[in-house]
């Protein structure tokens, strides 16, 4: 990348001095395939692409058959709005779509660039130290651009906030103005000159320092994730908080399933057991909301409605839903509960045995 020197010009087109261009924007050897796709691209993007046509469907009538099938001489016809018809629809006409193309920053910057150098190799890049308008004159603009030279077409890239300098070159045909940070290859390309100001030079210290100075939303961003790393603690206390609520707050089923996971010890305190003047039967706990067990060591299952006892690994043990459970089946007998007929046959049996 070779440097290139400019001469720095004031409003009168007098010597200010000399410059030397940023060689990544102005001394890089233009890439002529990138700057076709990137142009092909935003003129691409320019196209509203609201072109519609109507198909036989979508055109009114047409909705019964012209003439019979057969017996009239002519071809046959479904409808008079078929495509071949006057008043038809159209066969693969335009729809609305859209033409815009995914085109890479790299490629768009590199695009820009390319333009940029190309214009600084032919001698059509002008600096200007800075325009300095009084008020909005169009005649003060016209007399700048003489005496820079410029007798062509000419981009000028001006500064948002420079108003007096967009009123006087806004009423110019040969002149299009342009925001520094909406510089791009295809308005580049399309004029002879390009006209900056010292402030707006792309690469140099001014316009960077111009940049940093349009983005303070982004630098708030950027110190937002700092905030949010000191607001950890707090975000945690409130999330303790958020829990300790919700425990708080539980439904009663929970608490109950809890009590009876208190309860599931070996053996139960004495005002537990049934005395048989109560609901309960002699020796006997009440079950948990499930059916099941809330001791260990009590395996009995009771059915008050019933009357029978069931053991473990019997047939219907799995399949009974216990009111009341015993220690053993001692308890059980005593409090008059009994097995069910079959099993007391299996258990003769056994005995028998």
């Amino acid at each position: 990348m070779a440097a290139t020197t400019v001469t720095l010009k004031n409003r009168a087109g007098s010597d200010a001095g000399s410059l030397e261009l940023n060689a990544d924007y102005f001394g890089i050897q233009p890439n002529v395939p990138v700057m076709h796709q990137v142009v092909t691209a935003q003129l691409a993007a320019r196209r509203a692409g609201t072109q519609s046509t109507k198909t036989r469907a979508e055109v009114s009538g047409g909705g019964k058959k012209p003439f019979k099938q057969k017996g009239t001489g002519n071809a046959r016809q479904g409808s008079i709005r078929a495509p071949h018809y006057s008043g038809g629809g159209v066969a693969l006409g335009p729809k609305p779509r859209k033409y815009d193309q995914k085109t890479p920053k790299k490629m768009i910057r590199l695009a820009l660039r390319s333009a940029l150098s190309d214009r600084a190799a032919e001698g059509k890049v002008i600096v200007v130290d800075s325009w300095d308008f009084d008020a909005p004159k169009t005649k003060d603009a016209i007399a700048a651009l003489s005496k820079l030279g410029v007798n062509g077409k000419a981009l000028v890239v001006v500064d948002i906030d420079d108003t007096n300098t967009i009123k006087s070159f806004l009423n110019l045909q040969q002149v299009q103005l342009i925001e520094a940070g909406e510089l791009n290859a295809y308005d580049v390309l399309c004029n002879e000159y390009i006209v900056f100001s010292k402030s707006t030079l792309p690469g140099s210290d001014a316009a960077a320092s111009q940049t940093k100075a349009a983005k303070p939303a982004k630098k708030a961003a950027a110190d937002k994730p700092a905030a949010a790393e000191t607001d950890e603690p707090a975000a945690a206390e409130a999330t303790d908080a958020k829990i300790a609520t919700f425990a708080a707050i539980k439904p009663a089923d929970d608490a109950d399933a809890s009590q009876a996971k208190a309860d599931d010890r070996d053996e139960p305190t004495a005002d537990k057991i049934g005395d048989g003047t109560g609901k309960l039967p002699k020796g006997a706990v009440e079950a948990n909301e499930d059916g099941s067990s809330p001791y260990k060591t009590y395996t009995i299952k009771g059915n008050a409605s019933s009357g029978y006892y069931h053991r473990p690994g019997t047939a219907f043990y799995d399949r009974t839903i216990a009111e009341f459970w015993f220690r053993d089946e001692e308890a059980a007998v005593a409090a008059g509960f009994e097995l069910p007929p079959s099993q007391r046959d299996d258990a003769n049996d056994g005995e028998e045995s």
